[in-house]
């Protein structure tokens, strides 16, 4: 007879928990999203395959998203990706730094910003689900994180992803261009070792650096559908800031510029120093062909309080004016 309270009380226990994992899936099966989200929702009950159930536009109201379901949130809205040269600029989120050659060898900072949407056609975000939604990638902290863990998860996605196409593309375009063409002031590193004259002509640099962000602009769509499978990233756009040059080599630039200055300077010194000689052999020339002329000027030097001038006395006669 001790048997049949424990049934009872297994039984109650069993309903019970079945009510509540029941109710957990019911409340736990709708989804909305907010303006700047889309998602993206998979089968995941006892009894579903793990397919990709619908999608949510942006800004839905409640939507019923089955029981168990998995529901993958992906930004919506525009977004952009900045790179620096300057290493204390960059972080986890979006900003890296990033460096590549110029056809002569040099090292070349880039600053810029790409802007970016993704793709929001049903048919292309199941299949980025399908495609990166079930990986995990591998951030700068070196977690490991699915593209829809927020901010973090997005990023790390983009940085493994996205990140080493942009920069085959700089890297091919950067390239076709020696330093100087893009930096005028590497010119003096050229030139320096020589002590030749500099021109520069930053009105080239400006060209050569539109034709750069134009060809990153004209490729990048087609080498990131080529390496992802499918047009995931839409409105692409580069907007290329400037092109830096690499710490060390500036130094060498700044002291190439300052060696110029200074031969400018002794060149400018010697310059001085001819013309005031020639100046001086005019003025005796004049003075040779007219004396008078010499002893007025020679009465015009003297000092403040001489009444009395004695040729031939170097220092002359000073006497009292009262």
């Amino acid at each position: 007879m001790s048997l049949r309270p424990t049934l009872i009380f297994v039984a109650v226990a069993t309903a019970l928990v079945t009510a509540i994992v029941t109710l957990f899936g019911l409340f736990g099966g709708w989804e909305s999203t907010n303006g700047g989200e889309v998602a993206v929702v998979r089968d995941g009950g006892p009894l579903d395959d793990n397919l990709v159930r619908q999608v949510i536009d942006p800004a839905s109201g409640v939507t019923w998203t089955g029981w168990w379901s998995e529901v993958h949130k992906y930004p919506a809205q525009q977004r952009f990706y900045t790179i620096t040269a300057d290493p204390k600029r960059s972080t986890l989120l979006g900003v890296d730094v990033v460096t590549v050659p110029s056809g002569d060898g040099v090292n070349m900072g880039i600053e810029g910003t790409l802007y970016f949407t993704l793709n929001l056609d049903h048919d292309t975000l199941k299949l980025f689900d399908d495609k990166f939604g079930t990986r995990r990638f591998r951030g700068q902290d070196n977690e490991m994180r699915y593209p829809y863990d927020g901010e973090e998860g997005w990023s790390s996605f983009f940085g493994q992803a996205i990140r080493p196409v942009v920069d085959n593309a700089l890297r091919s375009q950067i390239g076709v261009f020696r330093c100087a063409e893009l930096v005028s002031s590497c010119a003096f590193v050229e030139n320096g070792a020589a002590q030749k004259p500099v021109r520069l002509a930053p009105q080239d640099n400006n060209a050569n650096l539109i034709k750069v962000q134009n060809a990153v602009n004209s490729t990048l769509e087609r080498d990131l559908r080529q390496m992802l499978g499918a047009n995931f990233l839409i409105d692409l756009r580069f907007n290329l800031v400037k092109v830096s040059l690499p710490a060390q080599v500036q130094a060498s630039v700044d002291r190439a510029q300052a060696a110029f200055a200074g031969v400018a300077e002794a060149q400018a010194a010697v310059a001085q120093a001819r013309a005031q000689a020639d100046a001086n052999k005019a003025r005796q020339d004049g003075y040779d062909r007219c004396k008078t002329c010499a002893e007025i000027e020679k009465l015009k030097a003297l000092p403040q309080g001489i009444t009395v001038y004695a040729p031939g006395n170097s220092g002359g006669v000073a006497l009292p004016t009262k």
